[in-house]
């Protein structure tokens, strides 16, 4: 009996406008109401207080000006929250890009990194029109958490200058040599550096115990700013570092470009892109989590796209969306994008009103900042954890986090991957089982001849077995094995597809090669159970009449089977 694949219940395909709308555009249209912008409102201040400690704390760290990091907030945070797919992601700086910003600049300038992030933002933008985003969520969670503790390890390193007050004339980005700068200047520490920063420190993991809703790295900022003018202290400042932080938006201006310049910095770009969209999208997939909502992922790279081109137009760094802001946001009952925009709106104000007063910010205390900020991004539970879950998931941990300190990012993040991938083919791999009638056989019985299957309660004239999982390239191998050892050829052979959710063209070939060798010694097969894109897979690889019958299921190959061996029988 021949049958058509059964058609699978037809899936809901989003248009272009439900992938690519603004939340900011679903909210209004939802209703925006007087108690909404109040609650954005103060949910934006929240969030603003937070973010400008943090903003600069994060430019000076990447071997930018404070600045830097301010309009960055203001810029690609606006843009991010305006036009991105999630309600409550919070754009600005990330402490995640210090390690690859840092490094940039050390070799190309403050120009190569502008070039460098504007090719970024058109790569992420193109990802998010060719629907790239949905990809993201396959990276292993050991590779994010393990590139994540060894960035958070160079961030602390990087800070370790401002912490301890050392003289040190250039201090190279990569840890190695880091560290080989900084030893030799132990000797330089200063008193008065340590001391600011270590209250610093005390302030904001005390704010966070006592009263977790205050803005502790503000707080901590302002107190160590007051103590250090109030006691005329000898510490390193903004203002005695990089001058007085400017009130006003810079013009737009991107430097010259020339095929020259856009071929050196493809690889900072390409690291930018990855780790930017990774970044953003873990943290709105965090938002979701808190708030109940779901975020569209390629909307939002093509904004961070859009904002990382705007923000080093308008003299800023790299943005993406920021975890912690986010989730502060959340906690602080925004409603929607609104937020995130007057974020953007109050940190400007500041730098408007308030610029001057940041040249008093000693820079310990925002080394002090920066060293919470690691501790915190480090996710030691979760690495302790993969560590002892299994070999695999420790090896692809420790690989990228290794790499990540050693080498660099994006070698870790392309390693880590594709040892993740390895692993989980082996782990699908594994997973596929091939049964006959109602013994099953297991991978290893290939060197045991004894083990050989044996002909179901059918009859020595039809053989059944049964495949389980997905039939794919890495499962190929073990299959075979157990193909291959059957003896006497049958009449019919049936092989049952009903477990099989996907084979691809490797499983097919080698199905097509057993199939011939059946063929020729006068077998009838049968493939049966077979849903559509199996089917279709095994017709495309020459699987189809008059070498393989296809049948609904066991019972009706059986019987069509029974119905021919007599007429068969009869003839001879």
């Amino acid at each position: 009996m021949e049958i058509s694949a059964s058609d699978s219940p037809a899936r809901h395909r989003p248009s272009w406008a439900e992938l690519f709308t603004p939340k900011l555009v679903t909210v209004l249209r939802e209703g925006y109401r007087l108690k909404d912008l109040r609650a954005d409102t103060v949910s934006g201040l929240t969030v603003a207080i937070v973010a400008l400690p943090l903003s600069m704390a994060i430019a000076i760290g990447s071997g930018l000006s404070p600045e830097k990091g301010l309009f960055t907030a203001i810029v690609g945070g606006f843009l991010i929250s305006a036009l991105g797919g999630s309600r409550y992601q919070i754009g600005g700086p990330a402490g995640a890009f210090i390690v690859l910003i840092a490094t940039i600049v050390e070799h190309r300038g403050y120009d190569g990194l502008v070039i460098a992030t504007v090719m970024a933002g058109f790569m992420m933008t193109a990802a998010g029109f060719l629907r790239l985003g949905t990809y993201i969520k396959y990276i292993p969670f050991p590779v994010t958490v393990g590139f994540t503790a060894g960035i958070a390890i160079i961030i602390f390193a990087s800070q370790i200058k401002d912490l301890l007050g050392l003289d040190i004339a250039h201090e190279p980005a990569a840890l190695l040599p880091k560290l080989e700068a900084i030893i030799p200047a132990l000797g330089t520490m200063k008193l008065a550096t340590i001391a600011i920063s270590a209250l610093s420190i005390g302030i904001i993991v005390g704010m966070r115990r006592v009263r977790p809703t205050w803005p502790g790295m503000l707080i901590a900022v302002a107190v160590a700013s007051l103590l250090a003018w109030g006691l005329g202290l000898d510490v390193a400042t903004i203002g005695s570092r990089f001058g007085e932080v400017p009130r006003t938006l810079p013009a737009p201006h991107l430097p010259a470009i020339n095929l020259a310049k856009l071929q050196a910095a493809l690889p900072d770009a390409i690291s930018i892109a990855l780790l930017g969209a990774i970044e953003s999208l873990l943290s709105a997939v965090v938002a979701d989590g808190m708030s109940g909502r779901r975020h569209r992922s390629n909307c939002e790279l093509v904004a961070q796209g859009v904002a990382n081109v705007a923000a080093v137009t308008f003299g800023g760094m790299c943005v993406t969306g920021t975890i912690a802001r986010t989730a502060t946001n959340v906690r602080a009952g925004a409603h929607g994008p609104v937020s995130g925009m007057l974020h953007s709106v109050f940190v400007l104000l500041f730098m408007l009103v308030a610029a001057p007063l940041a040249a008093f910010i000693p820079l310990a205390s925002l080394g002090g900042v920066l060293a919470v900020v690691c501790w915190n991004m480090a996710e030691k539970q979760e690495f302790a954890a993969l560590f002892r879950s299994s070999w695999g998931d420790a090896a692809v941990l420790l690989a990228t986090f290794l790499l990540t300190i050693f080498v660099d990012l994006t070698t870790a993040i392309a390693v880590g991957v594709t040892l993740g991938a390895f692993l989980f083919i082996h782990r699908m791999a594994e997973a596929v089982e091939i049964e006959t009638g109602n013994v099953l056989i297991e991978d290893d019985v290939a060197d045991k001849p004894e083990a050989a299957s044996e002909p179901t309660a059918l009859g020595s004239d039809i053989m059944v077995y049964r495949i389980s999982g997905a039939f794919f390239f890495g499962a190929t191998g073990s299959v075979s094995a157990v193909l291959d050892r059957i003896g006497a050829h049958p009449k019919t052979f049936i092989l049952d597809f009903a477990d099989v959710s996907f084979v691809d063209s490797t499983a097919a070939r080698t199905l097509d090669r057993f199939a011939h060798k059946l063929g020729r010694a006068g077998t009838k097969i049968y493939f049966t159970s077979a849903n559509r894109s199996v089917r279709q897979a095994l017709l495309r690889a020459g699987l189809k009449l008059p070498l393989v019958h296809y049948a609904a299921d066991v019972e009706d190959a059986v019987a069509a089977s029974r119905a021919m061996i007599p007429a068969s029988a009869s003839m001879s």
